[in-house]
């Protein structure tokens, strides 16, 4: 690693490291209740453990550093044992035959191997009834389930490509014409089209081309406003970018949002000291988020180390492809 890359480094394995430490130290937030399967809010419930799942799983298999892989890993493991070790996801199927929640999570643990017999029946019928290729409004939602039915070796329910065409991202608004619901729909556009970070060379050049000018904007926007939670899945996305740019002010703004214990608030300030549960619901995301972000710009950082002449570095700090041109 080069000297111009240590420093940067240093700092996302600390904010990695740091949100990693908090959320272990909260894994009794992230249990499931006994209602899970009946009066339980799943986005109070099966959500944050399914975004544990999905954000920790990618730490524990790429993040550069053993230690970090090893609590990732411990947190991943934690994830499956509460879902019974996949038994709680017949549950919910039989109780919701249509519902895709179920579906998405399963499969962050099914592209690992994590399966159950039962689910898998389960899934060959309900995915292959005609309610469930019923068009979703939400185009960004269904590039998720199309992703989680890849990963679990379903077939697909509908043409990826042709649904990326009709999400945010893929049909390139205009820049200054996005709110903060449009910026997270973007986002997760970025995610389930790279499978969080792991398939990069899927982003075509023309969309990389559309993210790399106008995310600076965005994440200075929303620095301002004090989305923590935004301003990590905008940086995730810039390291989701081919030949991942790295913004050092950017950084440097989210790692003052972060706490001595390691916590990142969604918005503003930390919450106040003594209410775990409030301090829960108001942190897990963006800390999440903060792990899940610091790692890819991890990775893109020793890549760049190894190939340092693929980018270039602009006077304002931000790498840009030499031949790269902005759309």
């Amino acid at each position: 690693m080069t000297g111009a890359t240590a420093a940067p480094a240093l700092l996302l394995d600390r904010m990695a490291g740091d949100s990693l430490g908090w959320l272990d130290r909260a894994r009794a937030h992230f249990r499931l209740p006994p209602d899970v399967t009946t009066d339980a809010d799943p986005d109070l419930s099966l959500k944050p453990l399914g975004e544990l799942a999905e954000l920790t799983h990618l730490i524990r298999t790429s993040h550069p550093r053993a230690d970090l892989r090893s609590v990732a890993d411990g947190l991943f493991a934690f994830a499956w044992s509460e879902t019974r070790d996949g038994k709680l996801f017949a549950e919910l199927i039989r109780g919701e035959p249509h519902a895709t929640y179920p579906v998405e999570i399963y499969g962050v643990f099914a592209q690992t191997g994590l399966r159950d017999t039962a689910v898998d029946e389960l899934l060959t019928t309900t995915t292959g009834l005609r309610n469930w290729r019923i068009a979703r409004g939400d185009h960004t939602r269904t590039l998720s389930v199309l992703n989680a039915e890849q990963r679990i070796g379903l077939r697909r329910h509908a043409d990826f490509q042709a649904v990326l065409e009709l999400t945010g991202l893929g049909l390139t608004p205009e820049p200054w014409t996005l709110d903060r619901r449009a910026v997270y729909g973007l986002t997760h556009d970025v995610f389930h089209l790279t499978d969080w970070g792991r398939a990069r060379g899927r982003m075509s050049r023309p969309l990389a081309g559309y993210l790399r000018l106008w995310l600076p904007a965005w994440l200075e926007s929303w620095l301002d406003e004090e989305m923590w939670d935004l301003a990590g899945e905008l940086l995730a996305v810039t390291a989701c970018l081919p030949a991942a740019p790295y913004d050092p002010v950017a950084w440097q703004r989210l790692a003052g949002a972060q706490a001595p214990d390691g916590s990142v608030p969604m918005m503003g300030a930390a919450p106040p000291a003594g209410d775990r549960a409030g301090a829960f619901a108001a942190c897990y995301h963006a800390t999440l988020v903060t792990a899940f972000a610091a790692t890819l710009a991890r990775i893109a950082l020793d890549e760049s180390a190894a190939a340092p002449d693929e980018t270039v570095t602009t006077t304002a700090g931000r790498q840009t492809h030499e031949d790269e041109v902005a759309p």
